[in-house]
């Protein structure tokens, strides 16, 4: 999720085209900016976050997750069931649910849903998120859910935007524009029109009374909500001080501390939130396959220093590959994960004849400690990458900065042209992170690292298959230590959360899960 950083420009709000303050005296619709629009709001084709922070409001899923990021609540099941072997999970499914036309819903559609997502045929990028699914099929008014085998991440995955219960009438009538000209779910908010790049507009589901128990209210109480996309970042920081908009999570970081300071104002952190920031390195390219380049990187790098400068005290780094809020973080590896000092940095190249040349770069067998590294072009990785080079200049290595626009940089991160890469992501668990990046058979991407072992293919196997808790939890520790000495990531920060809200909003919490701010935005009031 890109942030952005500038400085508040008074009267930048003008040409938003946004609810002027003589509207909301007449309640209208709450106001939600960000900086980026989604490619289409059909749950099972998109992966962006631009789509699933909508589509939580647009749609229901089986199981819910708490503020806490690790606890699994009821959504449309009321409560489930999980054999013995860990294969079949039965779902009691709610009777009193509605779609957005208020048509009931029926445990055929979460049927369909379900199996819509997870068949092969669909092709959808997040359908392996379902699990080895052997049949999904109804019982009575229960739903189950039989896997080939045992899929301790289910749940999680089961809460996740990309299982969403949609309408099959809607899907059928409109074909490949389903999420693009029209949309019905179960959620509190019901689609009403779309203009890509601009704006959503979304109106209150009357039927709606079945939200996840999190929430003190189970119905949604605003009429209208509006998402509107403002990727200018002094724009956008006008129009929410202007009060010209009600709520944003991305406002840009160096802005936080002027916002906390206006009157009525409500800015707030969720510290469980889970986006993080690292770089991977090619492990089979010239120069990084060597340990001791990736060692060196890890210590050379200031990550404190990158995560003060890029978030103005407002995040945090990461103190291993992965989130200390993630559900089985191993401290241990954290411990191990090489800590920040250059001189170390230095010796352990010149140790492992690495040797400073002439030109301040090092070389070894006549080779140079040089590699090109790729990322996409956003608001944030400029200066991270920037940042990394002159720390590893300092210790004698080279590292060559290419970004790419995002529209190109997904196709060029799928290629073999590059040693290193900068990447951003959300997770739930420890297992789903790091099954996503590090199976052999994920290579060559999202494993751009190329690490196929068969330890690690071992262990989250058995991390992903464990019927207990304390065994998955050793198999998954033993992948990060693993992992952490191979020194295959650069773990460099957290992006955090912060949540803006104007002085007529009550009610709203930050939530963020898969980069979701405000999950299914019930509680939320207005004042005026």
């Amino acid at each position: 999720m890109t942030r952005f950083a500038g400085f508040l420009f008074a009267g930048a709000a003008c040409a938003l085209g946004l609810a002027a303050p003589a509207l909301a005296q007449q309640k209208a619709p709450l106001s939600i900016l960000r900086v980026i629009d989604a490619d289409n709001y059909d749950p099972i084709r998109s992966t962006a976050t631009a789509a699933a922070e909508v589509m939580y409001m647009l749609a229901d899923t089986l199981v819910s997750v708490d503020f806490d990021m690790k606890t699994i609540k009821p959504g449309l099941a009321e409560s489930w069931t999980v054999s013995p072997d860990g294969k079949t999970y039965t779902f009691k499914i709610r009777q009193d649910v509605k779609f957005c036309d208020g048509r009931p819903m029926t445990i055929d559609d979460v049927v369909y849903s379900l199996k819509r997502w997870t068949d092969p045929a669909n092709k959808s990028p997040t359908a392996f998120r379902g699990g080895p699914v052997k049949e999904v099929r109804a019982e009575g008014d229960s739903l189950i859910y039989e896997l080939k085998e045992p899929y301790s991440d289910l749940l999680f995955q089961l809460a996740l935007s990309f299982s969403s219960i949609v309408d099959r009438n809607t899907v059928e009538k409109l074909g490949a524009n389903f999420g693009v000209q029209g949309f019905n779910g179960t959620g509190p908010y019901c689609w009403v029109k779309w203009t890509p790049r601009q704006e959503l507009v979304l109106k209150k589901n009357p039927a709606y009374a079945w939200g996840p128990p999190i929430y003190k209210d189970p119905k949604p109480q605003v009429e209208d909500i509006v998402w509107k996309v403002i990727p200018e970042s002094n724009t956008l920081m006008a129009a929410i001080q202007a009060k010209q908009a009600d709520v944003t999570y991305y406002m840009p970081y160096i802005a936080l501390d002027t916002m906390q300071r206006i009157p009525g104002m409500t800015v707030q952190q969720q510290k469980n939130y889970i986006y993080d920031v690292f770089m991977g390195f090619k492990v089979d390219k010239p120069v990084v396959k060597d340990k001791v380049i990736r060692e060196a990187a890890n210590m050379a790098v200031d990550k404190e220093a990158i995560a003060k400068a890029i978030y103005f005290g407002k995040g945090q780094t990461l103190p291993s590959l992965l989130n200390p809020a993630v559900v089985d973080y191993d401290a241990a590896s954290a411990k191990a994960m090489p800590k920040y000092d250059q001189k170390a940095a230095a010796k352990l190249l010149e140790d492992a004849g690495w040797k400073m040349g002439a030109d301040g770069i090092r070389e070894k067998d006549g080779e140079k400690a040089s590699f090109t590294v790729y990322g996409i072009r956003n608001a944030d990785n400029p200066r991270i990458s920037e940042a990394m080079q002159a720390d590893l200049r300092k210790v004698g290595i080279d590292m060559k900065i290419q970004l790419w626009d995002a529209t190109v940089a997904w196709g060029k991160l799928a290629t073999q042209e590059f040693d290193a890469f900068l990447m951003s992501y959300p997770y739930v668990t420890a297992t789903e992170a790091l099954s996503l990046y590090f199976r052999s058979q994920q290579a060559p991407t999202p494993n751009r690292m190329n690490w196929k072992n068969e330890q690690t293919d071992t262990l989250l196997r058995e991390a992903a298959t464990a019927t207990d808790g304390a065994k998955r939890k050793q198999a998954i520790d033993a992948v990060q230590m693993q992992l952490t000495d191979a020194n295959v990531w650069v773990p460099l920060a957290s992006q955090p959360l912060w949540l803006v809200a104007g002085d007529r909003v009550e009610g709203a919490r930050a939530h963020g899960i898969y980069g979701a701010g405000l999950y299914k935005g019930l509680d939320i009031r207005l004042k005026r």
